[in-house]
């Protein structure tokens, strides 16, 4: 995959958190996807773990899946020292150098992404499913396995139901449940999409677990790189 920078990584926490305050206003979330026209869906997932020299190490995969019959068509991953400290709310500025080094391996083109982790659920409206959006300039939905603002009801114990992800009076996401008897997953826009949309091609993407299958890919392949 071929993108343009947007900004470099030698940022501090206070000038990160201004350069996500910018880039929110970016964010297209209003956008319906039409998923019958999509042929490929990507999952993208990132590992850390601290090397023998007390040393962190980034590790992200991307998985481009045929979608819908969620078959896997290529991986690509990367390693790298972890750039950014372990902060809430600045999750991209940790995980983003690693995964778009996956991405530059990547030689098949998605027509969406499903991120592990948050869009516009999100303090300041843009977590790393908007980032790397806007980096790609392509769809992505951040689906987190727990949540990390908002308030919602606990939705129907049924599939594909939702309740919404609210915070401050306004919608940021959904809870939603892939599976009965299971936690929801919290899914919000990261780019080039509606809320409507990324909840119909998540639940598109689930399989018999409570993750989507294309982060599900991401994770294993993630941790084997």
């Amino acid at each position: 995959m071929r993108f343009a920078p947007l900004h470099g990584w030698k940022l501090d926490a206070a000038a990160a958190v201004a350069l996500q305050k910018r880039m929110a206003a970016a964010v297209i979330a209003d956008r319906p996807l039409d998923l019958s026209a999509l042929r490929v869906v990507a999952g993208v997932d990132v590992s850390v773990k601290v090397d023998e020299h007390g040393i962190a190490q980034s590790r992200a995969a991307v998985v481009a899946l045929r979608f819908p019959d969620m078959t896997a068509i290529e991986t690509a991953a990367a390693s790298m020292s972890t750039p950014f400290p372990y902060i809430p709310g600045l999750l991209s500025f940790r995980e983003l150098p690693v995964v778009l080094a996956a991405c530059e391996k990547l030689t098949t083109a998605p027509d969406a992404l499903i991120v592990d982790g948050m869009g516009r659920a999100h303090p300041r409206r843009f977590g790393i499913a908007c980032h790397l959006g806007l980096w790609l300039d392509m769809p992505t939905i951040g689906c987190g396995k727990t949540r990390l603002i908002g308030r919602h009801a606990d939705p129907p114990d049924e599939r594909g139901a939702f309740t919404d992800l609210v915070d401050n009076g306004e919608i940021i996401g959904a809870a939603l449940r892939t599976r009965p008897r299971v936690k929801p997953v919290y899914i919000s826009v990261g780019h080039r999409c509606d809320l409507a949309s990324a909840l119909a091609l998540t639940m598109a993407c689930v399989g018999k677990y409570r993750l989507p299958e294309p982060i599900r890919a991401a994770h294993k392949a993630a941790g084997q790189c």
